[in-house]
């Protein structure tokens, strides 16, 4: 089952991947590995995303819009990852802060924001 609370979980956690990537920038060092980082079914939302709970939501515009982008948005986060992880912080911070990763993490929690909407 579609929930609200999950969306809003979701909303979060990947609010958090922005200060991960910070600290990767400013450290050069990450927790995540890059390959891990662009799977986009290890994530507690995107393990909730493919659980048999959204079964009923596939195929809506908002679940594959959603989908979509939470796989860019992991796509790009690896990217941003890579960049940091080889010492390239000032193009890492451009990606971060106002490149792909930027953009698609902005429509991303649009798209999440406005699933949640049609829950109420």
């Amino acid at each position: 089952m579609v929930s609200q609370q999950e969306i809003t979980a979701a909303i979060g956690a990947h609010g958090l991947w922005k200060r991960r990537l910070q600290f990767a920038i400013d450290d050069g060092t990450s927790s995540q590995s890059v390959e891990t980082a662009c799977k986009d079914n290890l994530c507690q939302f995107g393990k909730w995303l493919y659980s048999p709970a959204t079964a009923s939501a596939r195929g809506s515009t908002h679940y594959e819009k959603c989908r979509r982008l939470h796989a860019e948005f992991h796509v790009a986060t690896a990217d941003v990852l890579k960049l940091a992880l080889a010492g390239d912080k000032v193009a890492a911070r451009r990606e971060l802060n106002d490149g792909r990763f930027a953009h698609i993490s902005a429509d991303l929690t649009r798209a999440m924001q406005d699933w949640k909407k049609t829950l109420a």
